[in-house]
């Protein structure tokens, strides 16, 4: 059956899960496993600084300090979301005709880099092979995906490799470091993206860390000054709330428990391939692509038409509303992966045991199975 995944209400949809949850059972039932549970953890005397003037000046000092220590580089930029930061470096940076070359590695790249070149009339190119990459006299800017949105981490060698023919070219390197900024440095004790000589690199505040959701570039004081004057035009900045919370976010974290996630991860593999899944790890859990939920479901008998899209989306939604377990696809924003990824680093996983996890995992196979074949699909994805 065709059916085209509209991306507005199936959030609209999972949020309004998530409501009926807090209502009947109270915020703790939640179990946030997607890795970007974030948090706002600001104190009495952090609220009473959130004035127009106050807050910035208290706020932009002290996210120096935490941000520089966290990113490296002269000075650090905080951004209303991620996003921004990426939007606002090409406007800055990249000029009409010329052309961006992103190297990754696994496609594709986050949307936002494709869009907002075609925003300034530039060319955009992926890359995910070494012997492929290159860059030339008409490139004007090199990104690089630290960590996919999947996990998947770049080689350090390769890392060093196309900031070095970069740097060759005199062509201005862009690290999007996401969750890259924690996975990479913490699983594989990789160095910063400034560290290994990127120019600018920037960070989701919320990713396998408890901030809120935002954005913190780093780079030098010139070419962060230059961005930060798009960013402010634009309004793109992060508002004092905002910053105090990235703040006590950096002041606070630790990459233990990304660590400990990480030699655990395999016990819970285990778990769940003895139960004949298939699932594919990560370096701090597990996750299940949107082909091999279809594949698994068909092995069991279910018979559908229906895109891998539209069937991870139908399960990570029953997952949610029968185990009250978040998951990407139901909640994510438009154009998000739609891989059913549990993290096992997030402090909501102390909510319940591996072995509660896993039935909870075979559980909504079964789940998603009885909605395809009764034909309750739009029902789940949709009805309010």
């Amino acid at each position: 059956m065709t059916l085209i995944l509209d991306e507005i209400r199936k959030r609209e949809k999972g949020l309004s899960i998530i409501n009926k949850i807090i209502k009947s059972k109270g915020i703790d039932s939640l179990i946030d496993l997607t890795g970007l549970a974030g948090g706002f953890d600001v104190s009495q005397e952090d609220i009473s600084l959130l004035e127009t003037y106050a807050g910035p000046a208290v706020f932009d000092e002290r996210i120096q300090t935490a941000g520089i220590n966290h990113l490296g580089g002269s000075k650090v930029l905080a951004l209303n979301r991620t996003t921004s930061g990426i939007a606002a470096a090409i406007i800055t940076l990249v000029k009409e005709n010329t052309a961006i070359v992103h190297y990754l590695p696994k496609k594709p790249g986050h949307p936002s880099i494709a869009r907002t070149a075609k925003l300034v009339g530039a060319d955009y190119v992926e890359y995910s092979s070494l012997d492929e990459f290159k860059v030339d006299e008409n490139t004007s800017l090199v990104f690089i995906t630290g960590t996919t949105m999947d996990h998947e981490v770049i080689d350090v060698d390769e890392f060093k490799k196309v900031i070095q023919i970069a740097k060759d070219n005199d062509v201005l390197v862009f690290v999007d470091d996401a969750s890259g900024a924690r996975v990479r440095r913490a699983v594989y004790n990789q160095p910063t993206a400034i560290d290994l000589g990127a120019d600018l690199s920037v960070t989701s505040t919320d990713k396998l860390m408890e901030g809120p959701r935002g954005g913190l570039m780093a780079g030098s004081e010139e070419l962060i000054n230059r961005i930060k004057l798009t960013v402010n035009e634009y309004g793109w900045e992060a508002q004092a709330p905002l910053v105090a919370a990235m703040v006590k976010a950096l002041e606070k974290y630790s990459p233990d428990d990304i660590r400990e996630a990480f030699i655990q991860k395999d016990e819970l593999y285990e778990k769940l391939v003895n139960k004949g899944l298939n699932p594919l790890k990560t370096p701090t859990g597990f996750m299940f692509k949107e082909d091999e939920i279809k594949r698994q479901l068909e092995s069991m008998g279910a018979v559908s038409g229906y895109s891998s899209d539209i069937i991870a989306t139908i399960y990570s939604m029953l997952l949610l509303e029968n185990y009250n377990i978040i998951t990407i696809p139901a909640v994510g924003m438009p154009g998000a992966s739609k891989t059913i990824r549990l993290d096992w680093s997030a402090k909501d996983s102390s909510k319940l045991t591996m072995d509660e996890l896993v039935c909870a995992i075979v559980n909504t196979f079964d789940d998603c199975k009885n909605v395809i074949e009764s034909n309750q699909v739009e029902s789940v994805l949709y009805e309010l």
